[in-house]
């Protein structure tokens, strides 16, 4: 079995974000980046598949030469090859599908993984557009994927429950929090990722359909007020609600 996962090198969770000079883009100096958390679920789970049906599995990233540092570990992690299609500029989420979908279609693999979404934009597009670009059926936030043959019984996450899918492989997954545990890399998996080759390629042009016109942090709170500490405060609590939040 060929397995691919597709994973991206955002910046650390525990960042405090600054928008940059240019007000279009982040300002990165100081900030630590790291590789998605979805995105290490669904390495695990490629490592997981590969482990249980042979095979071998290939991480892909696309982006300038930060992302070699997350190809490194989900090559410290135990995938078997790392593949970085280069690109020094931003894209969005059409233009990173776009030279997603070109590498995978050369690379024909049997299962696709994608987290369900990445923590920078968090738009939850590039692997559902990948789908579509390859004509290949997609489930999102799956919880728990069982294999038997070329037959894919699909668990996903849902508002208010599950829900069971059926599906045929060749077929691209997105995984949620739940599917697995991600393993930490070992020592020795670390000092031999740091050998291992990192196939590089241009990824394949394509022109933007979105535009960043603004960033901006989100407003600031404004401060709480105490209405009072007993049940005097009800009626100016409740004419607060009504005519300032209009929440009831």
């Amino acid at each position: 079995m060929k397995v691919a996962v597709c994973i991206n090198h955002v910046p650390d969770t525990e960042t405090k974000i600054k928008v940059g000079a240019d007000n279009v883009s982040i300002d990165r100096a100081g900030v630590n980046f790291m590789m998605s958390p979805y995105d290490e679920i669904a390495v695990e789970e490629g490592l997981r598949m590969r482990d249980k049906f042979k095979g071998e599995v290939i991480a892909i990233s696309l982006g300038n030469e930060k992302h070699k540092e997350t190809l490194r570990k989900a090559l410290a992690m135990g995938v078997d090859k790392a593949v970085l299609l280069k690109e020094d500029g931003e894209r969005d989420s059409f233009g990173v599908a776009a030279g997603l979908a070109e590498e995978l279609r050369a690379l024909a693999p049997d299962v696709i993984l994608f987290g369900k979404q990445s923590i920078d934009h968090d738009d939850a597009q590039v692997g559902i557009l990948v789908a579509e670009m390859l004509g290949l059926p997609s489930v999102g936030v799956a919880v728990k994927i069982e294999i038997t043959d070329d037959t894919v019984v699909c668990h996903r996450e849902i508002e208010g429950g599950h829900e069971t899918v059926h599906t045929k492989l060749p077929a691209v997954f997105l995984a949620q929090k739940g599917l697995n545990e991600p393993r930490y890399p070992s020592l020795k998996g670390i000092m031999a990722a740091k050998s291992k080759p990192i196939e590089e390629k241009p990824a394949v042009a394509t022109a933007a359909r979105v535009e960043t016109v603004a960033l901006r942090k989100p407003a600031a709170k404004a401060a709480g007020r105490i209405l009072g500490t007993d049940k005097t405060a009800v009626p100016e609590l409740i004419r607060l609600l009504h005519d300032e939040a209009k929440i009831i």
